[in-house]
């Protein structure tokens, strides 16, 4: 793990290496670069780039005046991208991830060095915030960050990770994995203090992703949409509307997963991203 100073702060990243096509993987809200750790091993012959964002499981805070909108972080990525001189960029995003990958294609300017995009269950159109696990951050995301704080000490318990308003929507099979995302909300010093920054920014401008989806037609590049087939955060008709709106798109469901297939089904994901990036 790697860590690049950029201009909202310090940023951990993970930086697989190689010749090989540059595939940039990026997580959701209360998560870090490890959602994709099960995906990255299957993906041999690419240079994976991981960045852990400020998103709520990030282990360093971000300066004060750090803009923790989604198009602020969106433009967090554009500048990570341009750090590393990274080229013809195969730009994939879960969760939120894919809602500020829809952000980054949709801008020409932070756009340009994206070469492919794919958007794996993700907050699309007017989905913001996202069923019952978005509704419950917002609410919690009005408490002041110890309220906040001492509301997330009950996610150390697994029978609460797995209910519907926390991680249970979200994964079959990741459990291990939500119960390590919340630990530096618990433990670091100034992260609950963004994530409730990052939270109500995120959730603030409701028709964002909607203005988002009427410029993803200039992206006239290869596109694909992964979704879960009965995902029950992300509707499954969001796939396929971002499938059609895309000049490029091309849909594919993955059965038996919830919205975080990179845990719940790593081996089908890796094996559609590998097609993808070899295409």
């Amino acid at each position: 793990m790697a860590g690049i100073e950029l201009s909202a702060g310090t940023i951990d990243y993970q930086d697989t290496g190689g010749p090989g096509p540059v595939v940039l993987l990026l997580h959701g809200l209360l998560m870090d670069g490890s959602l994709w750790d099960a995906v990255l091993p299957d993906l041999t012959g690419r240079r994976c780039v991981v960045p852990t964002l400020p998103l709520g499981a990030h282990r360093h805070p971000v300066h004060a005046a750090a803009d923790l909108s989604l198009p602020g972080v969106a433009r967090l990525v554009a500048e990570l991208i341009e750090r590393l001189d990274l080229h013809d960029v195969t730009l994939v995003g879960n969760d939120t991830g894919g809602a500020i990958a829809q952000l980054i294609a949709a801008d020409p300017d932070t756009a340009a060095r994206v070469s492919r995009l794919a958007l794996i269950s993700c907050e699309a159109f007017d989905n913001l915030p996202p069923g019952l696990t978005g509704r419950t951050l917002a609410l919690t995301a009005k408490l002041p960050p110890a309220a906040f704080r001492l509301f997330m000490q009950q996610m150390r318990l697994r029978p609460m990770r797995r209910l519907p308003l926390a991680f249970g929507w979200l994964t079959k099979r990741g459990d291990a994995t939500t119960a390590r995302w919340i630990r530096p909300v618990l433990d670091v010093p100034g992260i609950a203090s963004d994530t409730v920054r990052v939270l109500r920014a995120a959730f603030a401008d409701r028709d964002l992703l909607v203005r988002a989806a009427q410029a993803l037609p200039t992206f006239d590049r290869s596109a694909l949409v992964i979704w879960a087939a009965g995902d029950r955060v992300m509707p499954p008709a969001h796939g396929r509307r971002l499938a059609e709106l895309l000049p490029q798109g091309h849909l594919v469901e993955v059965p038996d997963s919830a919205t975080l297939i990179p845990l719940d089904q790593p081996s089908r994901l890796a094996a559609l991203l590998r097609d993808f990036t070899a295409s």
